[in-house]
């Protein structure tokens, strides 16, 4: 389950839209959406790209937002 919370403000920080960031993941406004919603998982292909455009290194925020066990 995604921390939608931990990411969304990432997001918000790094000052991208929600459009933009579907655009580099190869997938519709909508299917990110879905997957920020925990309506749907994301890749691990779109985790990496998720990690590069955020600026996420730490293999343990990374985990935390991701993988998140608690949310």
């Amino acid at each position: 389950m995604t921390d939608t919370e931990r990411l969304e403000a990432l997001i918000k920080k790094s000052g991208y839209k929600y459009g933009f960031i579907a655009e580099k993941l190869g997938i519709s406004y909508q299917a990110l959406r879905n997957k920020l919603d925990n309506k749907s998982e994301f890749l691990p292909t779109e985790i990496e790209a998720m990690c590069k455009l955020l600026n996420i290194t730490a293999l343990q925020d990374k985990n935390d937002i991701f993988f998140c066990s608690v949310c």
